[in-house]
């Protein structure tokens, strides 16, 4: 009798995918790649053109980064390439707190 493994190879290939897939994603995170932090498709303008291309939806998967920064009540999302450092664009926006104590 042949002893047989507990999970076929198909399930194999399932967990080895899945854990690759897993690791990009914590990758993507630690690095601050723009699809792992939450950036919408209407702001995957890279090129300042107006349009969302296929192209520019890719490159938010492998070539561009996202620093979030708060001054005070001023939030700020810079977009930068992560091979060069180069900056895109600084999206700004003053926020108001409301006290709720009252």
């Amino acid at each position: 009798m042949i002893l047989q493994s507990r999970f076929s190879r198909r399930r194999k290939i399932l967990w080895a995918v899945m854990l690759v897939f897993l690791c990009w994603l914590g990758y993507s995170r630690y690095v601050g790649l723009a699809i792992a932090a939450g950036v919408q498709l209407q702001d995957m303008d890279w090129n300042g053109d107006g349009t969302v291309s296929r192209q520019e939806i890719m490159q938010a998967f492998y070539a561009v980064a996202v620093t979030r920064s708060q001054d005070n009540q001023r939030q700020c999302v810079t977009y930068y390439w992560r091979r060069s450092g180069e900056q895109i664009r600084v999206d700004c926006r003053t926020v108001f707190k409301t006290d709720s104590s009252h």
